[in-house]
């Protein structure tokens, strides 16, 4: 997937840098943590040339894995998705009710660029089985890093599963796998990194759960690099990639720049072209998810690496920025018009989508969503659109074509999370009525436990052209009351925006992993055949916010 050339963004610096600690004013001599205020954990970063590339965790989000690039460390823009479809089961395409994935799919996995081949790899294990995508023929080995292009495809199955697992491609080519929970493991791969020759285990955390590994080559020494669940990072040093490893601690229980938040943990080193070495994190941060934060890194008179932190022993809260360059990246911020050929890598399925049920409207933009399932139950229904919510406070805007909507018909913007809330459409004969539903709820087996009941009725709509409004607060209240609010509005002309119904408090709760999303959505209750287009959708911190135009 690529990112439409018409995706219109708000100024990088004037608008970033005074709206929020997670993004930053271009070329700035320092930067605020987190650098992004986005769900995007299980953190593995690399360099090549000049661009640091960054893999992250999608559960049953499709497409996943996605990659991110920067120029900076701080600064990050999507560029691609390393599994385009999710083919680990025929549940991960949201057949029905209790044949679906929420919480499954793809956890902790690994990225990275072997310059022999010009290839990029992605290693991850689900559901017990180790699944290599590649991309190959990019030419970032001889483009300073940059990739001209994707063209990912499942290149082998494994089974076995490297859980939770790191990459490294030694000097003289060899590639290793770290994996394992408390017990660690070293696989190395064949020639091609397609299947395995030998696999042992090197160390054990006896007592400490430890996982997340990450494998590096540094100074002659083969490191991995587990987290301590869920507050620290270990790192284990040897000669060989077969150990012995001697063990200390990087950091344990260090208090993160993040009020009611959890301690940064399970993210991975990497050193920057004019070799400072830096690491980056995630902080349990919900009800927004699991947020990234940067520090650098020192190196001990005996070789090992430290974890600089401020003057009260904290993760600091801003340091000086790691790379000083006139490149910059997509802001996060802005709307969409989809005007290109493909979603931009922003966007993810809530499944692997029916690809029959939407295409892009072309002409003047747009998004066609044909209802795909019919059922009465959100969390069943297919091609449901989410994106990431920016923190910490963000408003998102949703223009719709309402015009072919069919009798029984729903559709709008939601808080697509396991305790969810819409504005939106219920389509009764010819009657458009508005309305804001709550209470929509998953058990803790993601079964579905509450449909929702509407908790407010607006009015009806006679106009094809309608605004939907969601103002999100994902200010981290981590095992707390449910406090963060969020609340939904609606327009008929794009100007004047009316609130419906209550305040939504978002759940603050880690079970799902995933943080509360941003979401399209449209399915029937009675008949296939309704479509809604989604003309646009912006995403603006309160105070910059616009009305996307049809």
């Amino acid at each position: 997937m690529r990112l439409p050339v018409n995706f219109i963004t708000v100024g990088f610096a004037a608008s970033l840098c005074a709206a929020s600690p997670g993004a930053i004013q271009e070329r700035a001599s320092t930067f605020s943590n987190p650098i992004l205020w986005e769900d995007l954990p299980d953190i593995d970063v690399s360099r090549v040339g000049d661009v640091f590339y960054y893999s992250s965790s999608t559960f049953a989000y499709s497409p996943g894995a996605p990659v991110l690039k920067s120029y900076d460390l701080v600064n990050w823009e999507f560029v691609s998705h390393s599994v385009p479809t999710l083919t680990f089961g025929s549940k991960y395409n949201l057949n029905n009710s209790t044949d679906r994935a929420y919480v499954k799919g793809i956890y902790a996995s690994t990225l990275r660029y072997r310059h022999s081949n010009d290839m990029f790899y992605w290693i991850g294990c689900v559901e017990g089985s180790t699944y290599i995508y590649t991309s190959a023929g990019s030419g970032a080995g001889r483009n300073g890093g940059e990739a001209a292009f994707w063209n990912w495809k499942q290149s082998a199955v494994l089974n076995k599963c490297y859980y939770d697992c790191g990459l490294l491609i030694d000097d003289d080519d060899t590639m290793y796998v770290s994996y394992g929970s408390t017990n660690m493991y070293v696989a190395q791969l064949s020639k091609d990194g397609l299947s395995e020759v030998r696999s042992q285990q090197v160390y054990t955390g006896g007592s400490t759960f430890i996982e997340g590994s990450h494998i590096y080559k540094i100074n002659g020494y083969y490191w991995i690099v587990p987290t301590k669940v869920p507050v620290g990072e270990w790192v284990l040093r040897s000669k060989s990639p077969w150990g012995p490893y001697e063990q200390r601690v990087l950091f344990d229980s260090v208090k993160g720049p993040l009020s009611n938040a959890g301690y940064a943990h399970q993210g991975g080193m990497v050193q920057t072209a004019s070799g400072d070495w830096w690491y980056m994190a995630f902080m349990d941060s919900y009800p927004g998810g699991r947020i990234p934060v940067l520090a650098p890194l020192t190196w001990s008179t005996d070789g090992w690496p430290q974890l600089v932190t401020d003057s009260n022993g904290n993760w600091g809260s801003s340091y000086s920025m790691p790379v000083q360059t006139r490149k910059r990246v997509q802001a996060p911020t802005g709307t969409d018009h989809f005007m290109g050929q493909a979603l931009s890598d922003q966007w993810e399925w809530n499944h692997n989508p029916d690809k029959s049920k939407w295409n892009m409207a072309g002409g003047s933009g747009g998004v066609i969503l044909r209802a795909a399932t019919v059922t009465d139950d959100l969390f069943t229904a297919r091609n449901t659109l989410t994106h990431r919510i920016i923190g910490p406070n963000s408003v998102a805007t949703f223009a719709f074509d309402i015009g072919k909507m069919q009798d029984g018909d729903r559709a709008g913007a939601a808080l697509f999370r396991d305790t969810s809330a819409y504005i939106g459409i219920h389509k009764s004969g010819s009657t458009a009525q508005l309305v804001m539903v709550n209470g929509l709820a998953l058990d803790a087996s993601w079964l579905t436990i509450n449909k929702g009941s509407v908790a407010a009725t607006g009015p009806t709509v006679t106009s094809s052209n309608l605004w939907l409004r969601v103002v999100a607060d994902i200010t981290p209240a981590l095992y707390e009351n449910s406090v963060r609010q969020a609340t939904f509005s609606y327009s008929t002309d794009g100007a004047s925006f009316t609130q419906l119904g209550p305040a939504y408090l978002l759940n603050n709760t880690v079970d799902y992993f995933t943080g509360y999303r941003y979401a399209a959505f449209n399915f029937a209750t009675k008949s296939l055949g309704g479509q809604v287009t989604l003309k646009s959708f912006s995403m603006d911190f309160p105070g910059n916010a616009t009305s996307p135009s049809f």
